[in-house]
């Protein structure tokens, strides 16, 4: 499980790269600013599905729904704006 943690943190930080720059499209659509947020929102709640102190299972929640939330929306952005996104991904 260990050695997949530098390859999670790659798809992420893409992923989450991506979503900046659809963010900072003239055309970014209101749902997606409002799910961007949402997301920010649940990253610094003290409210989790799963709590904190619960050894192993509390930080994994946050690693395993943060990113699905943002692929997600990803998987959800208008085809102009997904193909200017992933172009600057790539630099």
């Amino acid at each position: 499980m260990w050695k997949r943690l530098p390859l999670l943190w790659a798809v992420l930080r893409g992923d989450a790269r991506q979503l900046w720059f659809a963010l900072r499209h003239p055309a970014a659509p209101g749902w997606l600013k409002l799910g961007t947020a949402l997301i920010a929102l649940y990253l610094v709640s003290p409210i989790d599905l799963v709590p904190e102190f619960i050894p192993v299972f509390g930080v994994l929640d946050d690693m395993v729904l943060v990113p699905m939330a943002i692929r997600w929306l990803l998987g959800r952005l208008p085809p102009e704006i997904a193909r200017a996104s992933a172009g600057r991904r790539g630099n």
